[in-house]
């Protein structure tokens, strides 16, 4: 999962030249010239709901996504207490017995594919939960997902005494309630326009802490000495989705707030639809009424609005994001392209490979990584304090790095953070291969940085080059495909017991360098474009130059000119 980085001033665009308001170059302006303001306004719920009810839900929002977003995630820390609790041992043979808390052959897969199909039922989900929140709302969405979470949590409790594999559908249900829960948390980011980056980064830093839930729970299982079994935790968990569905229904918004773009275009759409019924293009009276009407309108919604958006208002916001328009160096590639068209460019293909490429080596790793640290180390109980050191990591790194993601992307290239991306991933391969503690926890520290930064570019990235008008199909398709190619973690495995005998080094190279390769390649693809695009608009702007005399020149000639005639 990966936070869409989509600013509450923009999160609307129409592709080129097709406007329905006729105004892309207009400015804001914050000086009513009328006191109507039309009723799309009145019943927004920004300006309905009361400021500390607002607070009150983006608060709430926050508590919820810190215990159900992504708990999932935190299988590091879960799994061995699945392990000690027997969990798949009835798969082990009498060959492979093994003591204590190791897994054999057969029960590391099953155990793996848990996560596996979990981790690709949280990225394959972000379709239809889309879907489902556009048509229906974030109230509707987050009673699914409180549904969901409730399912998955039954079927942990009755696991034990199920005569089917309950443990895999329990931990799905879990996966598929996250999103539905999460991404319709993500409009609150429009209760306070001024302050939607702040709230957007609680709710990812609450989603990227939510994998300490499973943390906490083993500590806790540790201390009672097994006695509080995985059935007691969910039996406890069960208060979770059913604050949520309390809180959808009489808390939360039935439908999402709206930006003020949305507002404003809204606004101005309505004049449209006025005059549409009598258009009259030969009528210069009728049109200049109507450019008119919408200027009134647009500047009496945004007088309603300042409050919101504080003393400087959307100008300062719209010139701060101009400007990271122009750092980027990618902005509007393709927009104003289908998304049929997008999918078939290398902007597309180049970055949904590395993609795949990518989340795969992630969610092998975070399933893997006491037994491959096991095999290099050489030592259980060295393993077990790395595996217990990730588990701390994982979700304080995803919460430390939220205010450095922004600084990257906002004040550099997309190609100098592509180029980023490749070079760190490089490294964190590199270390992934070495046979040392200290590597080991190098590694790790990079790790738990590097994911969320990664996540966020890849969907700072289809925002930029594919536009907001085909981001949910584009992006939520990159996503969906690296998935489904999750799903050759089991494929691995397999090749890690069977072929190299529990060695994980070969596996991690074939990782490493299939996503070296694959990222070299989108780093070069996107930095020649990037020169094309800069010649093109160059040549654009001096197609379009007016010449200009120069004054002091003109004026010289003028003399000179002056002084010949008195002379004749």
């Amino acid at each position: 999962m990966s936070l869409h980085r989509v600013n509450s001033m923009e999160s609307w665009e129409h592709p080129r030249g097709s406007s329905p308001i006729g105004a892309e170059h207009r400015k804001m302006s914050f000086n009513p010239v009328g006191t109507w303001v039309p009723s799309e306004v009145h019943k927004e719920p920004t300006l309905q709901v009361s400021k500390s009810k607002r607070i009150v839900q983006v608060a709430t929002a926050c508590t919820y996504c810190l215990f159900a977003a992504g708990i999932v995630f935190g299988y590091a820390a879960f799994k061995p207490v699945l392990v000690k609790e027997g969990v798949y041992k009835y798969l082990c043979d009498e060959e492979d017995k093994v003591e204590g808390d190791k897994t054999c052959y057969e029960q590391e897969i099953r155990l793996n594919l848990m996560f596996t199909t979990a981790a690709v039922a949280t990225n394959v989900c972000a379709l239809p939960v889309g879907t489902i929140l556009d048509k229906y709302g974030p109230r509707i969405s987050g009673i699914i997902g409180s549904v969901l979470l409730t399912m998955g949590a039954v079927f942990f409790i009755f696991a034990s005494k199920l005569p089917f594999d309950a443990y895999i559908p329990g931990y799905l249900f879990l996966a598929l309630g996250g999103p539905f829960v999460f991404i319709s948390s993500f409009q609150l980011s429009n209760t306070f326009p001024r302050h939607s980056g702040l709230i957007l980064a609680l709710l990812t830093g609450a989603f990227d802490s939510s994998s300490a839930v499973f943390l906490f729970y083993r500590l806790i299982y540790e201390a009672t000495r097994g006695s509080f079994t995985p059935s007691n935790l969910f039996t406890v968990y069960l208060v979770v989705p059913a604050l949520i569905l309390v809180v959808q229904i009489f808390l939360m918004p039935a439908r999402s707030y709206k930006t003020v773009g949305e507002l404003v275009a809204a606004a101005e759409g309505s004049v449209d639809e006025i005059y549409h019924i009598e258009e009259d293009h030969n009528d210069p009276t009728r049109q200049e009424r109507r450019r008119e009407e919408r200027r009134i309108r647009r500047e009496s919604v945004l007088s309603e609005l300042a409050p919101l958006l504080g003393k400087k208002g959307e100008d300062k916001q719209q010139e701060q994001e101009q400007r990271k328009k122009e750092i980027s160096a990618v902005w509007g590639a393709l927009h104003g392209q289908t998304a049929f068209q997008q999918v078939k460019t290398p902007w597309f293909i180049l970055v949904t490979l590395f993609t795949m490429g990518q989340m795969l080596r992630i969610n092998y790793f975070v399933a893997t990584i006491r037994p491959q640290y096991e095999y290099m180390l050489g030592s259980y109980q060295l393993a077990e304090q790395v595996n217990n050191f990730f588990d701390i990591a994982l979700p304080v790194g995803g919460v430390v790095s939220i205010p450095f993601i922004g600084l990257i992307l906002d004040n550099t290239s997309t190609t100098f953070v592509l180029a980023f991306l490749v070079t760190t991933a490089t490294t964190i391969g590199v270390l992934g291969c070495l046979p040392y503690i200290w590597a080991a926890y190098a590694n790790i520290v990079l790790f738990v940085i590097y994911r969320p930064l990664y996540y966020t570019a890849v969907s700072d990235y289809a925002a930029k080059v594919f536009g907001f008008h085909t981001f949910g199909k584009v992006y939520g398709l990159i996503i969906c495909l690296a998935g489904l190619f999750n799903f050759l973690q089991s494929a691995l495995d397999a090749l890690r017991f069977k072929q190299f005998h529990g060695d994980p080094v070969p596996v991690n190279v074939i990782l490493l360098v299939g996503v070296f390769i694959v990222g070299s390649v989108l780093v070069y693809y996107v930095y020649r474009k990037t020169q094309e695009m800069k010649r093109d608009y160059l040549e654009d702007e001096a197609e379009h130059a007016v010449e200009r005399t120069i004054p002091e020149v003109a004026n010289g000639y003028d003399s000179l000119a002056s002084h010949s005639n008195g002379n004749a």
